[in-house]
């Protein structure tokens, strides 16, 4: 693992019932970049991100968020974790919701504000959260992660449902928050936005199939679609080919 990662997962396997949800990943996420976290429903994209945040009950493996157990009561605060269900209470404002949140990391009422101009809700701070549009609520939830100003930042489908301006705009968000020196890991099945990241990483059946930039995805699949290319790795690879400490830089190219 690079002396650079804020997010290093070793071996990890996590089983729900009688089924293996992931099997032994190992992948290590740098500070400073955006890493889109890309696959199909049921890849097991959501249960990554869990085991990162430390809610995730874990069959084997390790996972160390900077530098400390995954979860762990000293490093909860410079984690933020988002959820697809966007988990906010309807019945308060938008400056309450980060309120209520704040309050368990001590942060001040400037941290809100700054919290709510980050993600451009500054006008409906006081706006209650069932009046919001999808957009504003999306965007009320990124900033309940924002507040304590975390260092590692876990986002789930954070864009679903939004019109592409909305999409655009959070992208934005994402980017000046790595260029800070946050590590953002960010799910999404939404291959077009792929390009907005640094490095992607793209999972099937529970595993790492591939690892590398957009344009090392690209060549790997020769073709210049990233969908055209996440296909082709999907249908080329065997069980067997699911080593997830690859990267695509290191793999041959396909016949």
């Amino acid at each position: 693992m690079s002396a650079h990662s804020a997010i290093e997962v070793q071996d990890l396997s996590v089983r729900r019932g009688k089924r293996r949800v992931l099997h032994r990943v190992s992948v290590a996420i740098e500070a400073g970049k955006i890493t889109g976290l890309l696959g199909p429903s049921g890849s097991g994209k959501t249960t990554l991100l869990r085991a990162i945040a430390g809610v995730q009950i874990i069959e084997s493996g390790t996972v160390r968020v900077l530098g400390e157990p995954a979860g762990a009561p000293t490093v909860r605060g410079r984690v933020g974790y988002t959820t697809q269900s966007r988990g906010l209470y309807e019945d308060l404002s938008a400056r309450e919701n980060l309120r209520y949140f704040g309050s368990v990391f001590l942060v001040s009422p400037r941290r809100i504000t700054e919290a709510l101009a980050t993600v451009q809700l500054a006008d409906s701070a006081d706006r209650v959260v069932h009046t919001l549009s999808g957009g504003e609520q999306a965007r009320v939830s990124l900033a309940t992660a924002l507040v304590s100003q975390p260092r590692v930042l876990i986002l789930d489908e954070p864009t679903v449902g939004l019109d592409p301006v909305l999409r655009r705009d959070l992208w934005a968000t994402f980017r000046r928050l790595a260029d800070d020196g946050a590590a953002l890991l960010v799910s999404s099945h939404v291959m077009d936005e792929a390009d907005y990241c640094d490095e992607l990483l793209l999972m099937r059946d529970g595993a790492i199939l591939a690892r590398g930039a957009p344009d090392e995805l690209r060549e790997l699949a020769s073709t210049a679609h990233l969908a055209e290319a996440f296909l082709h790795l999907i249908e080329s690879a065997q069980p067997s080919d699911h080593d997830p400490m690859a990267r695509v830089s290191e793999a041959e190219p396909t016949p």
